[in-house]
């Protein structure tokens, strides 16, 4: 990991796909007409966010990796639509309901708890993140129609500084 005790490692959970899955997110994700300015996410960054754990002391990491261990069954989830938010983040949506990852996102939720973490009160949103800065970009014209055998568990992972991507730190399942 490269880091001492005393640093503050910005960490989230989160379901990291396979590399068959995350190609095809990105097939889809390249038949969008993007603006010059969107900054589209690689492939290899592809991922759906369980819970941000904000910034924490690289000290609690063994603590974190005991501490969110719970319950995981295998399951699929399917996409089918993108969208533009208000902020210009481009995103892939499930097609439907997802009761195993609401399972999954809520056990995690209180595992955080349990940590003296916070929690994003918010309701869960789960989707990719396709683009940054992509206002006004049109999805394409047919959904995304895949498939994602959430079958390896979940992850542990922090933001690397500046920008510079992801690393899974653990993980689960």
């Amino acid at each position: 990991m490269g880091t001492t005790a005393t640093q503050s490692l910005r960490l989230f959970t989160a379901l990291w796909p396979d590399a068959a899955t995350a190609s095809a997110i990105a097939d889809w994700q390249a038949a969008w007409q993007w603006p010059a300015q969107a900054s589209r996410s690689r492939p290899e960054r592809l991922h759906i966010t369980l819970h941000f754990l904000g910034n924490v002391a690289a000290s609690r990491v063994a603590e974190l990796v005991e501490g969110l261990r719970v319950p995981f069954d295998p399951f699929s989830i399917a996409f089918g639509t993108g969208e533009v938010w208000p902020n210009g983040v481009a995103v892939l949506l499930p097609s439907e309901p997802q009761p195993a990852l609401t399972r999954l996102h809520g056990r995690l939720g209180q595992a955080v708890r349990e940590l003296q973490l916070p929690v994003d009160e918010r309701p869960y949103r789960p989707h990719v993140t396709l683009a940054r800065r992509a206002r006004g970009a049109p999805p394409p014209p047919t959904g995304a129609d895949l498939r994602w055998r959430v079958a390896g568990g979940y992850v542990l992972a922090r933001s690397l500084p500046g920008g510079a991507g992801y690393e899974i730190l653990h993980r689960f399942g």
